[in-house]
């Protein structure tokens, strides 16, 4: 690796291999000056033979950008990478005097390519010598010199930012120079366990299930508890499996154990009611929720599908069935019991209502108590639906021929 002086050492070691090299190459270049300005100001001041080699670009290298230095960071470490660099420099040459009669300058130019076409990897002893203090000599790659093709329009639009006239001139590539990074390696502790048992990592060749459609009762738009549903998908079982309902509003999710369906590819999960599980009420909350299949056989880790959405739509009792018409209040209760935060509206007719008041009994099996404020109610029958996070109660009697709305989910206004 090296220190932030690796740019420079760079500059400073081409500089000198070709102040070196060169009139060794044409003995007509023993007056050689070799410089580092910009085009523009370059010639100033100098009416030698002269190479001028200049930094004009430093992009980042692609395939170093991103990975871990061999040999100092190891599997399970973390460590910034170095920073990668392309060094891209232009090089230009002059003849003597302002005129070039004798074509020297491009004696200059071909001497300064074969030079960097014979030293194309910068020796270590070149770096060291080239820049105090520089360690660019012990990082792991070696820097590499080689030329980078510019077609007519490229020189043109360089040449055109150097804002001079153009002259014939080469570029050239060094790559890759590797700087430090200042920031801490994190090394963790040693492994002393790897699993349970110290087993190592367990593998199995089953497919984990997946989950293709999910089908409510009577192709209802939700389910509620006392119901069943049916998971459709492939590779389903029920031998170590679970159904897992997901939702935001609960602190953990709830593991129900499902039933061979009524075709092959189907599982049946029913959610029990308060009459079965008196600890439903609270155990649920009405709204979305996700659901899928995991399977754990023993000893092995879990294998969890895809997950569905699914709507749980609460069950509401109406306090009363008939009102007076103009303003009065209406009270019901929510079944499973309604959790904090949760948005809550109720659908009167065609009317969208806030609650006025919610409140949780202190006994957990009792449901939610809530308090609508209706005003100007004309005489009629209105369904009643209660709207929980998306999921509507279902107004409906599904028990004769034909589905009905339930009469126990109306108010008549008389």
């Amino acid at each position: 690796m090296s220190n932030v002086l690796a740019i420079a050492a760079t500059t400073r070691t081409l500089r000198n291999l070709l102040l070196a090299q060169m009139p060794a190459l044409d003995a007509e270049l023993g007056d050689l000056e070799v410089t580092l300005q910009p085009p523009d100001v370059a010639r100033k001041g100098i009416s030698k033979a002269q190479l001028n080699l200049f930094l004009y670009q430093v992009v980042a290298n692609a395939a170093w950008r991103n990975l871990d230095l061999p040999g100092q960071v190891r599997p399970g470490e973390t460590a910034p990478p170095p920073l990668a660099l392309n060094l891209h420099y232009v090089i230009t040459a002059w003849g003597r005097g302002e005129s070039d009669v004798d074509a020297l300058s491009h004696r200059v130019l071909a001497a300064a390519m074969s030079t960097l076409h014979d030293r194309g990897v910068l020796d270590g002893n070149d770096i060291r010598n080239a820049l105090a203090d520089n360690d660019l000599a012990k990082q792991i790659e070696r820097v590499r010199v080689t030329p980078l093709p510019q077609s007519v329009d490229d020189l043109s639009r360089l040449w055109t930012a150097f804002q001079t006239n153009y002259r014939t001139s080469a570029v050239y590539e060094a790559a890759v120079v590797l700087i430090d990074s200042q920031a801490a390696t994190r090394a963790p502790l040693p492994v002393l366990r790897r699993g349970a048992q110290d087993r190592g990592v367990l593998a199995t060749a089953s497919a984990a299930a997946a989950l293709d459609a999910l089908d409510y009762p009577r192709h209802q738009s939700a389910v509620r508890l006392g119901e069943d549903i049916e998971l459709n998908g492939r590779q389903l079982g029920t031998q170590n499996a679970v159904a897992r309902f997901s939702s935001l509003r609960l602190d953990a999710p709830i593991d129900i154990a499902p039933q061979a369906g009524a075709a092959a590819g189907s599982l049946r999960v029913h959610l029990a009611d308060p009459a079965e599980d008196t600890n439903a009420a609270s155990r649920w909350a009405p709204g979305i929720y996700t659901v899928a299949l995991r399977v754990q056989p023993p000893g092995l880790p879990p294998l969890l599908s895809n997950e569905l959405p699914l709507a749980l739509a609460p069950r509401i009792t109406l306090g009363s069935l008939t009102a007076a018409a103009g303003n009065f209040a209406l009270n019901l209760t929510c079944t499973p019991r309604i959790c904090d935060g949760q948005r809550v509206f109720l659908l009167f007719g065609d009317r969208m209502l806030a609650p006025v008041s919610i409140s949780n009994p202190a006994d957990t099996q009792l449901p939610t108590a809530l308090t609508f404020q209706l005003t100007g109610v004309a005489a009629g029958t209105y369904t009643v639906r209660l709207r929980v996070d998306g999921a509507d109660s279902i107004p409906v009697d599904f028990s004769g021929s034909v589905p009905a709305f339930a009469a126990n989910q109306q108010v008549v206004v008389s």
